[in-house]
């Protein structure tokens, strides 16, 4: 990657500056992310957009006149929070409802569809759905299960000039679903991407060879095969492609070659004239055809495929008129700039002291505050092998989302404290900082354990021994609902289940930081048997094969968690 950069931990936030500088004319920023800057009819529906930095010009480079309303923006290849989705999608919403469109990922389905439930709660209509175009990330009868990657470029364009033509939510989102599962995505990598800072890239491909199926989070391909020709390229992609013909689909196509961060222009010309001969030699007729770079990967080098089967529908949606940043068709008369965007631009309400715990309650509170500073100094020592762990099949963000999303959380307890806040408040204060600042799956599943632990802990006396086993099952249980995994996927359950058993256990006959020192003991034995489990979901799910033998990051990281806090109670 080009080292054109300042504090690698700024890179997202001093790109997403610029690129607002840049585009004045197109869009607006505000807290977590931006909105278009023309104004919009009233009672049209918002298409909001959004995933993690990266990827441009996904998904910034899509907001403008004929398709998404507004963007959400996360951190590197992290997911943005739930609390940022709001504030873009209240900022560009005309009445009409919200249609937030995002790739199928575990810590974007999380953040978002909190976001659209915390909307309808609101008032505001709003649905969350997810592209699943990628045919490596899972099989065809497992659809609902793929990633979103380039196939968002037609799937968004339909959506959007969906609603800039006035069709209601019903519609707008029947529309979504239409162009999403006539979409079909394939790519190849000839080497990794490597992250604002470090030195080495997520993965690597032996010289010779080629990954196929990778992920544009970094995650390396399900397979590597011989690198041949341009020709040979293109083969391997159509023919995988033309296996995957949607149901109903007629001989119309239109496709898009991606470059996924260095792949030179004519590089891909030479690729798609191989892949516009095959696609005529099947009998197809494309309809349009685009090069370029749509969804990037930083600077990992490769090229991918989208077919899009389209109807006379779809056509007519395409080639509607549309002014974005990058993408520009037709005639539009974009009306005049918004000018209340300044007013729009806020933080969400974060959660303050409305009523001081009790005395000994705050005192539990100062504990709770001083055990979070603690884990924030031991997850900054161990971000970079957490990393390295989930970079095996993974994007390797996991060590610095563990590292953001604690300090924010100790950050939050301390000033809460200080305004008199009781156990509680402290803790779910505390979680709502980690979910809201360090986005991806992580991101949100601390913040729902704060959160539970918070609710069930309250503000007015210390939990005894055998609360705080309860409060410890309640977490547990509400993790399995939002995260809808279960002992055996190889997720941080994995850890956190046998050490709610092991504490239950230990604390009839043990004293509390005996007990939870024997319990983090076997949720750390836990945590490295999940090396021998091949996962059933999330990020890691394609690339099984890769994750056999690596133990799963965030189970190691609960354990490491679970540990220091057994310490602080001794």
């Amino acid at each position: 990657m080009t080292r054109l950069m300042n504090n690698p931990d700024n890179f997202p936030v001093e790109s997403a500056e610029g690129f607002l500088l840049a585009n004045k004319r197109h869009v607006r920023g505000l807290y977590g992310g931006a909105v278009r800057a023309t104004k919009t009819p009233d009672g049209k529906v918002a298409l909001v957009i959004g995933g993690g930095t990266g990827h441009y010009p996904a998904f910034a480079g899509w907001v403008g006149h004929g398709m998404a309303d507004g963007v959400v923006m996360g951190n590197i290849f992290s997911s943005p929070s739930a609390a940022q989705a709001v504030s873009v999608a209240k900022a560009a919403e005309r009445g009409g409802g919200v249609l937030i469109a995002f790739g199928n990922y575990a810590g974007d389905v999380l953040h978002f569809g909190d976001a659209a439930a915390q909307l309808s709660a609101q008032g505001i209509p709003a649905r969350a759905v997810v592209t699943t175009d990628d045919i490596a990330s899972a099989g065809p009868d497992e659809t609902e299960k793929r990633r979103g990657i380039a196939g968002w470029v037609p799937i968004f364009k339909a959506t959007g000039a969906a609603a800039e033509r006035g069709m209601d939510l019903d519609e707008v989102e029947r529309v979504f679903h239409k162009a999403n599962s006539r979409t079909r995505t394939l790519g190849v990598a000839f080497s990794g991407c490597t992250l604002p800072g470090d030195s080495e890239p997520l993965f690597t491909v032996p010289e010779g060879k080629m990954a196929i199926g990778l992920g544009v989070h970094g995650e390396p391909g399900i397979a590597e095969v011989p690198f041949g020709t341009a020709d040979e390229v293109a083969r391997v992609l159509v023919e995988k492609l033309l296996e995957e013909r949607p149901e109903g689909s007629d001989h119309r196509v239109i496709a898009l070659l991606n470059g996924l961060g260095t792949a030179k222009y004519e590089e891909m010309f030479v690729t798609y004239r191989a892949v516009y001969k095959l696609l005529e030699a099947a009998g197809l007729e494309i309809v349009d055809g685009e090069v370029g770079e749509f969804a990037t990967s930083l600077d990992m080098s490769g090229i991918s495929l989208t077919l899009c089967w389209v109807d006379d529908e779809l056509i007519d949606l395409w080639n509607d008129p549309v002014d974005t940043p990058t993408i520009r068709r037709g005639t539009v008369d974009a009306g005049a700039l918004r000018d209340d965007i300044e007013s729009l631009s806020h933080e969400p309400t974060r959660i303050t002291v409305t009523e001081k715990g009790s005395e000994e309650s705050r005192a539990l509170a100062s504990n709770i505050a001083a055990s979070l500073d603690t884990i924030a100094a031991m997850l900054r020592d161990k971000a970079a092998e957490l990393g390295k762990l989930d970079s095996y099949a993974g994007d390797g963000d996991h060590g610095v989302g563990m590292q953001r999303g604690s300090e924010n959380a100790a950050d939050a307890a301390r000033k809460l404290v200080a305004d008199g806040a009781g156990a509680g408040t402290t803790l779910a204060g505390a979680g709502e900082a980690w979910s809201a600042t360090a986005g991806g799956t992580s991101g949100a599943l601390w913040g729902v354990i704060l959160n539970a632990a918070g609710h069930s802990m309250g503000d007015s006396s210390v939990p005894s021994r055998q609360d705080v086993v309860e409060i410890v099952q309640n977490v547990a249980d509400t993790l399995q609902q939002v995260g809808a995994a279960a002992e055996g996927d190889k997720t941080m359950l994995d850890a956190l289940l046998p050490f709610v058993r092991a504490l239950s256990s230990e604390s009839e006959t043990s004293t509390l930081a005996a007990a939870w020192r024997s319990a983090s003991t076997v949720a750390a034995h836990a945590a490295e048997k999940t090396a021998e489990l091949s996962p059933k979901i999330g990020r890691a799910r394609p690339l099984a094969e890769k994750s056999v033998g690596h133990a799963d990051p965030g189970a190691v990281s609960l354990a490491y968690i679970l540990a220091a806090i057994g310490e602080d109670l001794s």
